[in-house]
């Protein structure tokens, strides 16, 4: 079911606020009308009693029934004529009785069962609607009953007038309602639809544009500014995949020309065996350098999409050594540098991906053997720092300058320098870095200019009685790493 759209429910909900509070309000006011008239017949029915009070306490002691009627008549009938009043004594005997209560013949208790607050009773005597009040009185030590009573015509009038005027204006008020209800809630979306106005107008080609936030510190705004930091991650993401699809196609056209240009010179006249051979081993050399170019994008594009998984399982870290060092030796010689693994000893167990580990490390230790002059020195080694192992890998090499330092894992980015450029693409210290924050650590750098580099992480210890990930050795191991752990990585 379609729910409805916020103008429209905010519109109800601000004329059920306002009908509510509308007719809240008009019960309110009626009930607070009877309250008054009840009220002020009540004192008025009250004061009629202690008149009464006032007329028996003038009244000599001596004075029998008889007379004291006598007395009532002749104040009560000129005065009051066709009110309703009787009085009686704590004896039961009657003083004195209107015409119109003589013709009713109400009710009156002794003053003994009446209420302090007397008793209110009501009845009809043709079209006039009576409230009477039975109250006791004392009188010179005598206690009386009293009895008044008021026609309720006029209030019943005034209250049903008033109900009819705020019958009247209920549809007034529903209707005030309702238009209340449609403003305030175009208003308070007001600021909504300008932003959503604004927002519409941003397309991949103006990211740089972002969304206006107002002075108040109120949900608006809070949803503006998290807009806002939303479209700047989209313009890093775009300009980040912008840069990454550049810096590729510029990476790829490089070996492609350079593989046409090999094959057209090939084939432009015949050649002896020799010289074939010689452009085929170039040509195996680009080829293998673009290999390893696209399994690194493979690889980035992978990690970006969350498709690249990381494992973590147990390693035995002289396994892992064992293996990287075989694969590494022959490479190393052929670059004529001194090649030193050196752990802390003892069984240790990390908790990794071998596979990832085992990459992040080939990365690092081709990284030291581009930038390592003849003669120097590598060191792959291992320190135990309480439940942690510190893994790194050190060079003699040229170091780096710390202006390149901050920037060495942006993708693509090579440091410039004044002899030949190391062959590789600047993507391998980039996917070393994503290797290592996805096992929960940082990959960390020291290095001064002109004596060497240390690239460290560490990763944590586990228990050694854990199974471990079977290991491979010898040549296959060496083939493994071979294949997985293309030598075209750059800082």
């Amino acid at each position: 079911m379609t729910s409805l759209p916020i103008r429209v429910r905010l519109t109800l909900w601000y004329f059920a606020m306002f009908a509510s509070a509308a007719v809240l309000l008009c019960l309110a006011s009626l009930w607070m009308l009877q309250r008054s008239v009840d009220a002020t017949e009540y004192h008025d029915l009250q004061e009629r009693a202690d008149d009464v009070q006032r007329v028996l306490s003038h009244e000599d002691p001596g004075r029998s029934l008889q007379q004291l009627g006598s007395d009532f008549a002749a104040i009560y009938n000129f005065k009051d004529d066709g009110k309703y009043l009787q009085v009686r004594d704590e004896q039961g005997n009657w003083i004195y009785r209107s015409k119109r209560l003589l013709l009713e013949n109400p009710a009156l208790p002794a003053p003994d069962r009446l209420p302090s607050q007397g008793a209110i009773t009501e009845f009809r005597q043709g079209a006039h609607y009576v409230r009477l009040l039975a109250y006791p009185i004392a009188v010179l030590g005598k206690r009386y009953s009293v009895q008044t009573g008021i026609a309720l015509n006029k209030s019943m009038a005034l209250l049903t007038i008033f109900r009819t005027n705020l019958l009247f204006l209920t549809p007034i008020v529903i209707l005030l309602a309702a238009l209340g209800g449609h403003f305030m809630s175009r208003k308070a979306l007001r600021p909504v639809a300008a932003l959503a106005a604004k927002a519409r107008r941003i397309n991949d080609r103006n990211l740089g544009i972002r969304l206006p936030v107002p002075n108040a510190n109120d949900e608006i705004s809070d949803l503006s500014r998290t807009l806002n930091q939303m479209l700047e991650r989209i313009d890093k993401a775009f300009a980040s995949i912008r840069t990454f699809t550049g810096n590729a196609s510029h990476e790829l056209r490089t070996p492609i020309s350079l593989l046409r240009t090999e094959i057209e010179v090939a084939l432009y006249r015949p050649r002896d065996s020799e010289e074939y051979r010689a452009i085929l081993g170039r040509l195996l050399e680009e080829t293998e350098r673009m290999t390893g170019l696209v399994d690194n994008l493979l690889s980035l594009a992978r990690a970006d999409g969350g498709a690249e998984t990381i494992v973590l399982a147990p390693i035995q870290l002289d396994v892992l050594f064992g293996q990287t060092a075989r694969a590494w030796k022959s490479a190393m010689n052929r670059a004529m540098l001194d090649f030193h693994v050196e752990t802390s000893g003892g069984n240790l167990v990390l908790l990794g991906d071998s596979q990832g580990i085992t990459r992040l490390l080939s990365i690092l230790l081709e990284n030291a053997t581009k930038y390592t002059p003849p003669g120097g020195s590598v060191t792959l080694r291992a320190t135990v720092s309480g439940r942690r192992a510190v893994l790194s890998v050190q060079d003699t090499g040229i170091g780096i300058d710390p202006v390149h330092k901050d920037r060495i894992f942006d993708r693509f980015y090579r440091i410039p320098t004044d002899g030949p450029v190391p062959p590789g693409s600047g993507l391998g210290l980039s996917l070393a870095k994503w290797i290592a924050e996805r096992h929960g650590t940082q990959l960390s750098v020291e290095s001064v200019p002109g004596r060497g580099s240390s690239f460290s992480f560490w990763l944590e210890r586990t228990d050694p009685s854990l199974p471990t990930l079977p290991s491979c050795s010898g040549s296959a191991a060496e083939s493994e790493v071979q294949v997985k752990l293309p030598l075209s990585h750059m800082r």
